[in-house]
């Protein structure tokens, strides 16, 4: 919605609705020592767009995380997201509601997964196909589970560059699941 100044006539009946004849009488409790005209070493009023190109150079000075050494680990390094990646995350469909006051990601999920599917099956020619996995730690194990039917081993190995947790998810399966890793 645009900001629409208020009008002279405007101004007017506000200040007559709350009983004062100008915007300085609402002041005149505050002594004058504390009214400042002037606040020491800020500048003059700036357009929006000034403004802009002045924060737009403060932020240049900035370094991003691709500009030096990337520590975070947990099997979150670089990496290059496409560009059409944000617009179709973005899009309603996959942010839809899954209830009516909490837009969830699930839902989102859930869309996608279907979206998935039916390209596969189209793809492929079959009548059906299956992307149910719905995180990345269940996907994995499921993958360790799979390679031990075709294999027949029972033990298997993890990388050090898998993220903690999807390894923790294969240790407790290993555990109960009478295989070793």
């Amino acid at each position: 919605m645009r900001y629409l100044a208020h009008t002279p006539a405007r101004r007017k009946e506000i200040l007559e609705t709350i009983g004062v004849s100008s915007v300085d009488d609402l002041f005149k409790d505050v002594a004058v020592s504390v009214l400042n005209q002037s606040i020491e070493g800020l500048p003059d009023h700036q357009s929006e767009w000034s403004v802009e190109q002045h924060f737009r150079k403060l932020a240049g000075q900035n370094r991003s995380a691709s500009d030096g050494p990337f520590f975070i680990g947990g099997g979150i390094y670089r990496h290059h997201i496409p560009a059409a990646v944000d617009h179709l995350v973005q899009r309603g469909e996959f942010l839809t509601s899954y209830t009516p006051y909490q837009p969830e990601i699930s839902q989102g999920t859930l869309q996608y997964l279907f979206e998935f599917q039916t390209q596969v099956a189209e793809l492929t020619g079959m009548d059906i196909a299956n992307a149910s996995l719905y995180d990345g730690a269940t996907s994995m194990v499921e993958a360790i589970l799979m390679a031990q039917r075709i294999t027949g081993r029972k033990k298997s190995i993890i990388s050090g560059g898998v993220h903690p947790h999807y390894t923790e998810t294969a240790q407790t399966y290993a555990k109960f699941g009478g295989f070793s890793l």
